[in-house]
């Protein structure tokens, strides 16, 4: 005879829980808090704070002349030193039109690409300390040091090159022939060990199982929250401001865009990407131009707002500003690519396992230094910015 008490349906209970990491956390690249909502160990929605690290360098320009400003430029970030020096000299030298000597702009383009193949190994070395392969990380540390030390031959220093000056380059950083020959011979050897590094890892079982099919971002959910970079391009947006620039037009490079849009991409993305700095590298040096390396036929006065457009190693970087009648700085901006590439990776650790979710939003390669500029004054009253109302308001050069 059958039971006459219906079975009891299990009810089901959903409850969601709050993982919060930072901003001081061993598994944080960059001083930022990450708060992971989950549910069953899965990633069900991500908010990232990323205002610790504001230090009102903005501000500090203000007044400066234009000299001394651009000196501070540099130091915005450590990585990323000689891009900013670049791109803010690259300001006035669009403003005031000011003639660049083509020798200097291939220099330029020269210490540009070597620093991108120094941000795109310590991204790889980081990377892999989060993944948990040791030898990756420090074997692209080592491989690193070449470059650092191209940087100090040309620059004399290893983070601090200070290259770029307004109308061309320093004297002191123009190429010798033993200093081309000993570039060439460096990339070179370069080549051959990191040919052998990028093969190695593809081929791990481990790292390839922690990075494919994980950190999802499409192509259009890439260009809502405009992922610039590698970011970006990683997930098909085939986006890249060299093709745009004028110091680029005279080398052949291949931009890096693939599809899947995974953490693997993002990592293959670079990987290949280093592969067309060498090319473009070595076509500095071999067509190498005579000629002066500097033009001081300009003078600092009036200057309308102007803004300035380059390809870091993250993505787009905007400097802006306006120069008084005395030469001195006015309302000067820095619109970095980290600030919108981690609203997308909000995004692309959704549905990650908890465990991969660190690996997602670290594979945008974020820099937290050149990243949290932006502040409102509403009615005497001070507030940052966040990341969604920046991407509204400014990712697409409003």
């Amino acid at each position: 005879m059958a039971s006459q008490n219906p079975v009891k349906q299990k009810e089901v209970v959903e409850i969601e829980k709050e993982l919060s990491f930072g901003p001081i956390h061993p598994a944080l690249l960059e001083p930022y808090r990450i708060r992971l909502f989950v549910n069953d160990e899965y990633v069900e929605d991500c908010e990232l704070t990323v205002n610790v690290a504001y230090r009102g360098i903005e501000k500090l320009f203000e007044g400066l002349p234009i000299e001394r400003a651009l000196v501070i430029a540099e130091k915005v970030c450590g990585i990323c030193s000689n891009v900013h020096a670049f791109n803010a000299v690259r300001v006035i030298e669009g403003g005031l039109n000011i003639e660049v000597p083509t020798r200097a702009s291939y220099i330029r383009v020269l210490v540009h690409e070597i620093q991108r193949m120094t941000s795109h190994l310590l991204f790889f070395g980081h990377a892999f300390e989060v993944l948990g392969h040791e030898t990756f990380a420090m074997r692209s540390f080592l491989l690193r040091e070449t470059f650092m030390d191209l940087m100090a031959y040309i620059g004399g220093n290893r983070v601090m090159a200070s290259v770029p000056i307004i109308g061309g380059i320093r004297p002191r950083a123009d190429l010798t022939e033993p200093l081309k020959k000993t570039i060439l011979s460096r990339l070179d050897e370069f080549e051959d060990k990191y040919t052998d590094y990028v093969n190695r890892i593809m081929a791990d079982p481990m790292v390839m199982s922690r990075l494919t099919g994980v950190g999802l971002l499409s192509k259009d959910e890439a260009i809502k929250w405009y992922a610039t970079g590698p970011t970006g391009r990683a997930s098909g947006w085939d986006f890249d401001l060299r093709r745009d620039m004028k110091e680029y037009k005279p080398f052949d490079f291949k931009v890096i865009v693939l599809n899947e849009g995974d953490n693997k991409a993002r990592v293959v993305a670079r990987a290949l990407e280093i592969f067309e700095s060498i090319k473009i590298m070595r076509q500095v040096v071999k067509n190498l131009p005579e000629g002066p390396v500097v033009n001081r036929q300009w003078i600092a006065g009036k200057m309308d707002y102007t803004i300035a457009y380059i390809e870091t190693y993250r993505g787009e970087l905007m400097h802006s500003y306006g120069l008084d009648e005395h030469g001195l700085i006015r309302n000067y901006k820095i619109r970095t690519p980290t600030i919108t590439n981690l609203a997308a990776m909000e995004q692309a650790c959704i549905g990650d396992h908890v465990t991969d979710a660190m690996v997602t939003i670290a594979s945008c390669d974020p820099c937290l230094t050149c990243c949290t500029r932006a502040e409102v004054v509403e009615k005497g009253r001070s507030r940052v910015m966040t990341d969604q109302e920046v991407v509204r308001n400014y990712g697409w050069r409003h």
